[in-house]
């Protein structure tokens, strides 16, 4: 089995910083991508930014979070942050990680966490 489990998440202040963890554990035969999502109520889930174990650890991001968001990962520990600096109001949502894995049986599949609440006050 596969779990993906978030932390991080809480109540911030507008204008600070928070920052997230994801860890990926059980049978993993390799991890390639990784990345964070959020969704605030009433909206659909977004992606915020993704990093690749290949391509040199390439890495997008939504418009909305670059120049103040980091991601970025820890391939030994299967783990994958997301520093969130400068944060606003309306980066408040429940941000949730996920991870592509191949499992030792060949089996690639995409695995979600359960979730973080990221509150953002004005």
């Amino acid at each position: 089995q596969v779990q993906v489990v978030e932390s991080g998440g809480g109540l911030v202040q507008a204008g600070g910083s928070l920052r997230l963890s994801c860890a990926a554990s059980g049978r993993i035969f390799s991890i390639n991508e990784m990345g964070w999502y959020r969704q605030a109520p009433g909206k659909q889930r977004e992606l915020v930014a993704v990093i690749r174990s290949r391509s040199g650890g390439s890495t997008n991001y939504a418009d909305s979070v670059k120049g103040r968001f980091t991601i970025s990962r820890d391939n030994a520990k299967n783990t994958v942050y997301l520093q969130m600096n400068s944060l606003k109001p309306e980066d408040t949502a429940v941000y949730y990680c996920n991870a592509d894995i191949l499992t030792p049986q060949i089996v690639s599949r995409t695995y979600w966490g359960q979730g973080t609440q990221v509150t953002v006050s004005s």
